[in-house]
């Protein structure tokens, strides 16, 4: 992915104005109401240390995350004292524990042979992280992992692009129906206006799509 040593210089510097120190409003009010089999896995892209997995976790899914960053991997079962364990494949180092496993690498390396048991994704910080020179390239690729029937559950930021050099970037309505309208049916739940985000005028938009 590009920009990777952006992402590394944020964790290492402890600069997460990212993360989130509360699950996630809009993932509590809707995920329930999403019909999704518990026991179906779910993958969360761009994962970070985010409390929202744990909070997937307690409905009983099983969690694939997928992070640059081995610190944010260690840091989410550390800090919520979780017991974990490390393996390594060709392209990912692995951290599991308690149903969660952190895919620590480049998202495009993941295949489908790590993603059979994917029925659902949670994306709240991966499609507006990426540019958008690579936020095509991401669709694609969520695209050839998911089949028919699987669940995204999509929040996105929308702003104007002049007051803010993203990340996280700007996805308007028409860019949502432009990556996703081809190969998902597309539900919009609810658009809420922000109002302590970084002193700008801003609306977070959240998506329910179905894999055609």
């Amino acid at each position: 992915m590009e920009d990777k040593q952006f992402w590394h210089d944020k964790w290492q510097s402890g600069q997460l104005g990212f993360h989130l120190e509360d699950t996630n409003a809009a993932l509590v009010k809707y995920w329930p109401k999403l019909d999704i089999d518990k026991t179906c896995e779910v993958l969360v892209p761009l994962c970070g240390k985010s409390l929202d997995m744990l909070w997937l976790r307690q409905q009983g899914h099983e969690i694939l995350g997928v992070e640059l960053s081995q610190i944010a991997a260690r840091d989410f079962f550390e800090d919520n004292k979780l017991k974990y364990e490390t393996t390594k494949d060709d392209k990912f180092q692995n951290y599991t524990g308690d149903g969660i496993t952190i895919a620590v690498g480049d998202f495009f390396d993941l295949n489908e042979a790590r993603t059979t048991n994917i029925k659902a994704v949670y994306d709240r910080a991966a499609l507006i992280a990426l540019p958008p020179s690579l936020q095509k390239k991401y669709v694609a690729h969520l695209e050839s992992l998911l089949a028919p029937g699987a669940q995204i559950l999509l929040v996105t930021l929308e702003y104007d692009p002049a007051d803010l050099d993203g990340p996280p970037f700007s996805i308007p309505g028409p860019q949502v129906q432009e990556h996703f309208a081809h190969w998902c049916q597309i539900t919009q739940l609810k658009t809420t206006a922000l109002t302590d985000f970084r002193d700008i005028a801003a609306n977070e938009t959240v998506y329910h799509l179905v894999v055609k």
